[in-house]
This record gives structure tokens, sequence and C-alpha cells, in this order.
């Protein structure tokens, strides 16, 4: 482009973006415009219309700062990092993209002037389905705070157009209804970027064959099936710094979308066959693997991913640097956010040999300098394995890749610990049952193997992974989740985040660290009476989301006790319902003396397979429809189950929380990010000695945190030797829960229904250990009620753990990545 040719690109972008501006009339005009001239609608139409408006006048306002954020990263030469994650849970755009933009406040006071109530447009917008829990939660908090420290990090996922799904409640039971989050036909968010559509290969064989003129091995992947890989982009702002990162979401489409020859010759359904197989790779988000139609779309969704992504990143570095690869790995790293992605350890090396023509040690060193790897679970049974067949049926060549990687290790292997076979053994990538362990290929392929909390790295280098960490210890850290305080307590807690503005400044939006500074105001009565006011109102918020979903009404004066998370027997939503029919028990003998009123909470899905996790759900709601249907029990205490638990309504439930339940059985918890969200914002913990538990315990302090239960150890020791009748042997109050339980009080009408569970926690074989922490939970709960009656105490422990809560902000964890991991230099996004 010619220096006129610029100067004149120039002048025309700083027209279009001098019309632009955040102020009130600004916002309100470019709304009307959209609505109007746009959409074709009035300021009477359906809300919806309304919705998309606002957002693409607030879009309009990302878009300058997207483009001079891309052209700042294409300009720089120095080091960019790639997440991947199958999941991105980002919930909600509208709110999080005017906070970080500045204009929340102006949008407001502009829709209130025509009459317009922001709160109901907020309402109307639809959860992304692009993930599950908290792994994909966390990789939203993640790209949030890459942009707030502007690290130029992009995120790969896919664009599901179903997410996992509805949960609807019918009759206790969770049933499960399509997520069709795209089914207005839009995203407002996203855009199109289909000039870098790739190709992904599929099925077929590969031909090995010798170049005559260089002697190398040529290895053909031929007779494949390609799908195409379309990206949409979807903008990811900074908090007020100019900088708009990009999420891309790849979308499935065939290369052919119908076949006129198969349609002419009468085949109506094969015309179209390609089409729609290709399509189902992005159709859902989390498919039923109990099938083999199952697995093998997980795994087409999985390697699509990889993929698709690695092609983009690597086509790019071409493009500007002529197929030189000797600066690769210096500026490009690849963070895999956890076993999901592991695929892309070996399609890099397809590339990089296939496609590049490196020899096999150049690009080893390649993968091996810039893959790194996140572990976020401890369950053995979550660490993927795909069958060596499904995997040489539909990826033949990343399977061979896989193989001579393998032959490679174990020959360094023995190397280490000539003659040791068990090791080798346990260390191959292919168990012996010819699964490939998809965990075992991320460690040996990456430079950095790091858990999410220092319990769960600790027991991943002393357990899991103890073998990789003998053999290479300094790949192994920690980097202990956090969340992003833009969502989690400015976004959704907007009474607490003024009060915090007007007594400690706003630094804290960007420096979490700085609410440490609330310590000095644990005497003042003026800012402890605002305190518990703003708790007040956020607990009547959650009240109303209460009665809104499920039709009860609950006191906001009541302890709110909340444990909401995927619903899994870890987990241990069971002992919460184990208490909460104890406390039932307590009120029909008339143990009511000094009792405080209780409203639980609980909120989750269960995997649609997982037919304990949906028992539990079952006990749940029958146990709810008991106690909140007796006039004999009352305020005394109520059951919630809040229904399609989701991103907007944690946002609601996170600020008006008093106890936040963190019960998991010792030693199987990663981390959890939903005890770092209620901490932030003022609730207090009960909870085992798990995961980041045991940091957040670190930092507010025992007088602050509820303690019970086994620690890691002892639930270790118990193994092969746990006796849950002699728990029940020795407590009465757990005998009359179980009594309730097993004459079938809370399920008369259905006989038998809740006989597994019963089996399940009086077995020696319950890995969970339910009943072995019955009795300490119930007496540690007992001093949760006591002290939550002496409210200047209870205001203490609020303010304390918000006020400590510094060091989990993602900001803090990204800032570890990069020091730790990636390496990356911050870049200023240059504006006008």
């Amino acid at each position: 482009m010619s220096t006129q040719d610029q100067t004149s690109l120039d002048v025309i972008n700083h027209r279009v973006s001098k019309r632009l501006t955040n102020d009130k009339a600004g916002l309100e005009t470019d709304f009307l415009h959209y609505l109007q001239n746009n959409l074709g609608r009035e300021l009477t139409s359906e809300v919806d219309y309304k919705l998309k408006a606002l957002a693409y006048t607030v879009r309009d306002r990302l878009m300058g700062n997207w483009k001079q954020t891309w052209l700042s990263y294409r300009e720089n030469t120095n080091k960019r990092a790639y997440y991947l994650s199958m999941e991105f849970l980002i919930g909600r755009s509208l709110v999080n993209n005017m906070l970080n933009l500045g204009i929340e406040n102006q949008a407001t006071e502009a829709l209130r002037e025509l009459g317009l109530s922001i709160e109901e447009i907020e309402e109307a917008e639809i959860d992304a389905g692009l993930g599950n829990g908290g792994l994909g939660r966390l990789a939203a908090c993640f790209m949030d705070s890459c942009a707030t420290l502007q690290l130029p990090v992009m995120g790969y996922g896919l664009r599901y157009e179903y997410g996992m799904f509805r949960q609807r409640i019918q009759n206790g039971f969770q049933v499960e209804e399509p997520d069709h989050w795209l089914g207005f036909g839009y995203y407002p968010w996203e855009v199109q970027r289909r000039e870098y559509t790739r190709r992904v290969k599929f099925g077929g064989y590969c031909r090995p064959y010798t170049d005559p003129h260089t002697g190398h091995l040529i290895v053909h992947w031929e007779n494949d099936e390609e799908v195409l890989a379309v990206p949409f982009d979807v903008p990811i702002p900074g908090y007020k710094n100019h900088t708009v990162n990009t999420l891309r979401l790849w979308d499935a489409a065939a290369d052919e979308a119908f076949k006129l020859s198969e349609f002419n010759a009468g085949s109506y359904f094969e015309a179209v066959a390609a089409k729609n197989e290709a399509e189902n790779i992005t159709m859902v988000l989390y498919p039923n693997d109990s099938s083999e139609n199952g697995k093998e779309l997980r795994l087409r969704q999985q390697y699509f991913l990889v993929s698709a992504s690695l092609q983009d990143v690597v086509e790019q570095w071409v493009k500007h640097h002529n197929a030189d690869f000797t600066r690769f790995a210096e500026s490009n790293v690849f963070q895999l956010n956890d076993t999901h992605p592991s695929l892309a350890v070996a399609e890099l090396m397809r590339i990089l040999v296939d496609e590049q023509h490196l020899g096999w040690d150049e690009a080893w060193h390649i993968v091996t300098h810039t893959m790194a790897y996140t572990n976020h679970t401890l369950l053995p049974e979550a660490l993927e394995k795909w069958s060596g067949d499904l995997m040489r049926k539909l990826l033949p060549r990343p399977l061979d890749i896989i193989e001579e990687i393998n032959h490679r290790f174990l020959a360094q292997v023995a190397q280490k610990w000539p003659g040791d076979m068990e090791r080798q053994r346990r260390l191959s990538i292919f168990d012996e049952h010819g699964m490939v362990r998809m965990a075992y290929l991320a460690i040996v392929g990456s430079f950095s193997v790091n858990g999410v909390a220092a319990l769960h790295s600790q027991l991943l280098k002393d357990g899991l992974f103890n073998d990789f960490y003998q053999l290479w210890p300094e790949r192994f850290n920690n980097k202990t989740n956090g969340v992003t305080q833009r969502r989690w307590m400015a976004g959704c807690n907007p009474g607490l985040r003024d009060l915090l503005n007007t007594n400690i400044g706003e630094d804290w939006v960007t420096d979490l660290s700085q609410l440490s500074q609330l310590e000095t105001y644990l005497q003042d009565s003026d800012f402890r009476q605002k305190w518990a006011q703003v708790k007040l109102q956020n607990k009547q918020r959650l009240a109303d989301l209460i009665k809104k979903d499920t039709g009860l009404t609950v006191n906001p004066t009541s302890m709110f006790d909340v444990q909401v998370k995927r619903i899994h027997e870890y987990k241990r939503q069971l002992l919460n319902a184990l208490h909460v029919v104890h406390l039932y028990a307590r009120i029909k003998r008339g143990a009511t003396q000094n009792m405080t009123p209780r409203v639980v909470v609980f909120g989750g899905k269960a995997a649609p397979g997982y037919h304990m996790a949906k028992a539990i759900i079952k006990l749940i709601n029958n146990v709810a429809q008991v106690v909140n249907n007796d006039p004999g029990v009352g305020d005394l205490l109520k059951v919630v189950f809040i229904p399609n638990y989701r991103v907007s309504a944690m946002e609601v439930i996170c600020p008006g929380t008093d106890l936040s339940e963190q019960i998991s059985t010792a030693g199987k918890e990663a981390s959890g990010t939903g005890n770092m969200k209620f901490m932030m914002n003022g609730a207090v913990t009960i909870g085992t000695l798990d995961g980041a538990n045991v940091e957040i315990r670190e930092a507010v302090g025992d007088e602050h945190f509820f303690l019970f239960g086994l620690q890691t150890e002892q639930v270790q020791d118990l193994i092969g030797r746990y006796q849950p009748q002699s728990y029940i042997d020795n407590d009465v109050d757990l005998q009359a829960v179980l009594n309730l339980l097993e004459v079938g009080h809370f399920n008369q009408f259905e006989p038998g229904i809740f006989d597994d569970i019963l089996a399940s926690i009086k077995s020696p074989q319950d890995e969970w250990m339910t009943l072995a922490d019955f009795r300490s939970y119930v007496e540690v709960q007992e001093q949760v009620a006591q002290a939550y009656q002496d409210a200047e105490r209870w205001v203490t422990m609020s303010i304390m753990n918000s006020a400590r809560s510094g060091m989990f902000s993602t900001d803090r964890t990204m800032s570890e990545y990069n020091r730790d991991i990636w390496h990356l230099k911050p870049i200023q996004v240059q504006t006008d």
C-alpha cells in the first residue's frame, strides 16, 4: 500500500471513529439507529430487538480497538501465546463489555431517557453455550485477564450450536432439553472470518514413500474426508485499556454442502449427508460418549479444534516468515487447557514434518519448546484415553506419529532406568489394552506441566504423574487458579463495587490486592452497616431469582447456605443433603432452641449418563418438597434447587451467599473457582482441606474459615479399611438421618428409588467416604449457625474474606503463567 493510500485510509478510519462517542447522546443515537434503521423496530418492540440494537451499539465501540489490537500484534515481532480449550463458558457479554469499555453508566442513562430498563435488556441476553462448568469458566476468566494485562494471547475453541443442555426439574428429576443458544440465528458479538477457513482431515490411510531427491521418508495421508473449519471471532476487551484480544471459535462445514448429482439421481438423503456429518462436529457440547458413536464424535471434536487452530497459527507464520521456522519456538507458545487438546502434540508434528518438510528432530524440538499442559483433575478416570482402533479409523496419520513419539520416548526411559520394564509399562503412552493415554502424550510433548492449586500440583508430583516427575522434575510447576474480579465483583455486585470505589478507590478492579485496605474499615461502624446493607440487598436479589425459577418464597434475613456446582459424588452434594435431613429431624423432634433459620440452596447439572448424580438431584428435590411444605418447619429451614445452573444465575447467587459450601472429599478437587467467587463477595467458607480451599484458609485465617473433615493423608490411610457401618453405629444423629431415608419418608409413593444412594454411602468401597465426615460436618455446621447469630462477628468474617481474596484474581494467575511459562511482553495498543 502506498503512503498516499495509507494516509487516505487513516483519514477514513479517523472519520468513522470520530462518529462514535461514548457519552449518553452518542450511545442513544446509535442505539436508535440500529433499532429503527437496521432492525426496523420501535421502542415498543420485543426486548430481543432492543438487546440486539444495544449489543451492536456496544460492539461498534469495540471494533476500533479490536482492529488496532490486531494491527499492533501483527506489527510486533514479540512472542505470542495461544490458549486451546474445548470450553469457553463466557456467559453473557453485554454487561462485561460495557464495564470494560467504561460506558455502563452512560448506556444506563441513555436507555432510561428513552423510557427503557437496561436491566430488562441485560436479562434477555442468553448465556453462550460454549462450556459446562469450571474448566470453561476458568478459560473465559483467563482471556479477560490476558486482555486486561495487555498480553498477546489468542483463544481457540469450538462454536457449539447447542450447549450442554438446558436443565428442567420435573417431579424432582433432571430433564435435559436442547440448549439452542444460537436459536435466534445470530450471536451479536461474533464476526465470521471466512478468509481464514482451514481444512481438517479424517479417515483414509497413510502411504509412505522415499523422496528420490533427498532420500527422506515422506508420508501422504490419502483418501481422507475433509471438513471445513470456518472461524468466528469474538472480541475480548481488557479493562479500559484499548486492548481487545480475540477468541476464535471454529464452526464445522462440509467441503461440498450439496451434491446435485445425488439429488438428481433421487438420492435426497445422500445429497446432504456430507453436510450433516460435517456439521455434527460442532453441533453439541459434550455429546453423550456412552456409545461408540458418541466417542467417535468427541474425538472428532478434539482433533478438529487442534488441527484447525495449529494450521491457523502455522499458516500465518509461513505467510509472514517465508516458511523459516528457526524462530518459531521462541515466538509462539500453546497452552493446552486440560487433556482434551493433547492431540496438538501429534498434530503440530504432522504439520511440521508432512506439510513443512522439517526433519523429525527439528520438528520435535519445536513441539517440545512450544507446548505447555495444564492438568485439571486428580481423578484417573477423567484422564482421557482413546482406543487405538478408533484412532486408526479416524486419525491414521496422527496415530502413526504418536506411535513414533512413544517409541523414542521409551528409549529415553530405558536409558534413564535400564532394565526397568515395569516403569516402561507405566510410562508408555499406550496402555496394556492399546488405549492412548492422552495426558501422557501431553506431558511427553510439553516443556511445562502445571496443576491448578498448591495441593493439586503436589499430588500430581507425588502420585498421578510421579514417574514423569522423577524423569523431568523441572517441567512441573503450580499455577493456582483465580477468577476475574471484573465480572465476579465489579459486574455482578454493583452495590459492593460502589461501596469499594467510595472507600478504597477503583484500583482494585485491576489490582485485587487493593482489597486488603478493607481491613482498615473493620472497626468503622458506618462502613460495616453499609456492608451489611449491600449483602441484604444482594440476598433479596437472590430471593427474587429463587421465586422466579422455583416459585418458593424465602426470607432474605435467613442464612443463605449455598452449594452450586456440577453434580458429582466427589463434590458431595449428598453430604450437604444428609445435613439438611439432620436439621429437619431436629425440627421435627422439637430441638429448635436457639436454631438459626437457614435457606439451603443447591444448583448444578448432572451428566446425562451419570445415574448416581441424577439420583442425588432427585433426592435433594424430594427432601425440598417435604421440608418446604411442612408448616411445622416454617422459615426455620427452606431447601432450594435452582434449575439450569448457569453463569448468569451465578452472577446473582454469589453476591447473595452467606455460607459457601466447598465440601469435596479431600484430595479429589483440583482447585475449584466457585470458592473464590464466593470469598471475593464476602461469603464465608465451610470446607475440607481440598483444592484451593487450602490456600483460601491460609489467606483468610483459621478464625474466618469453617474447617471440617478428613485430610488427604487420612483419606489415603482409610483406603482398603474404610468401614462406614462403624460411623453409623456410633452416631445417633446419623442413624436418625438414615432411618428417614430407609423408611421412605421422602419417597413414600416412589419406593426404592434411593436404594442405590443408600447402598453407596454404606458401602466400604465408597471412595468419597461421605459418612466418615458426617459428624465433623454437623458439628462445624452448628458452629456456623451460632456464628451467624452474632451479626457483628459475621460482618467481620465477611469483610475479612473479601479483604484477603486478592491473590485469587486471574490477573495474578496469568501474570504467573506469563512469568514462568510464556515469557510474553505486554503490548500497548496504539490509538488515535
